[in-house]
């Protein structure tokens, strides 16, 4: 018997309106920029070439958003998957910027004694293990052709390290996920094989 082939597209939204540069994290009513909506015509524009069936996302506006044009070419929905969801951080609403806002007052120091886990938020385990469900369902709806999650920075991050091995922890500068980018794992039934990241809306 023949196995299936099902690749899963899992992409960080566009670029978000925040001009008040704040760690929004799950708060309502963050939506994608001018620049963010260009990003995401720009990967449905790359991705109406390929075999999609099947598109879901994160509950979050600007996740939905940068969902939407990918399942317009296709003729297709948007499903929404709740594990999708950005992971939680308590200095959600909060400048966190180096030197200013919530980093600058030494009580809120605490927070961040253990980047490990990490402290100042949803543990990076926890984020792995809700993501990796959210990426099989995403398979199983897709199976044989190629389907489109779309979630945000740590969440996908974390997904890919877990995917491939790595440790969670690691340092925000280090992440390999920027605005509208892509990251594919390609399967074989249920047996990952392969993974790519692209860049499909420039940066």
């Amino acid at each position: 018997m023949t196995a299936d082939t099902t690749i899963v597209h899992v992409m960080r939204h566009g670029e978000v309106h925040n001009p008040d540069k704040i760690l929004y994290g799950r708060l309502p009513d963050y939506h994608l920029s001018e620049r963010g909506q260009a990003q995401a015509q720009a990967v449905a524009d790359w991705l109406a070439r390929r075999d999609i069936s099947y598109v879901v996302a994160s509950p979050l506006e600007r996740a939905q958003e940068t969902a939407a044009p990918i399942a317009a070419r296709h003729g297709l929905s948007v499903s929404t998957d709740d594990e999708l969801i950005e992971s939680t951080n308590v200095f959600q609403g909060e400048r966190v910027s180096p030197g200013d806002g919530a980093l600058r007052d030494p009580r809120n120091w605490w927070h961040l004694r253990n980047p490990r886990t990490p402290s100042w938020g949803e543990p990076y385990s926890e984020i792995a293990a809700r993501m990796r469900r959210a990426l099989h369902r995403a398979r199983v709806d897709a199976t044989g052709r190629e389907g489109v999650c779309v979630s945000h920075q740590l969440p996908v991050e974390t997904l890919r390290r877990a995917m491939t091995g790595r440790p969670l922890h690691h340092f925000p500068t280090k992440r390999m996920c920027n605005l509208a980018s892509v990251t594919s794992f390609y399967f074989h039934d249920d047996v990952c094989v392969g993974w790519g990241y692209a860049e499909l809306a420039g940066q």
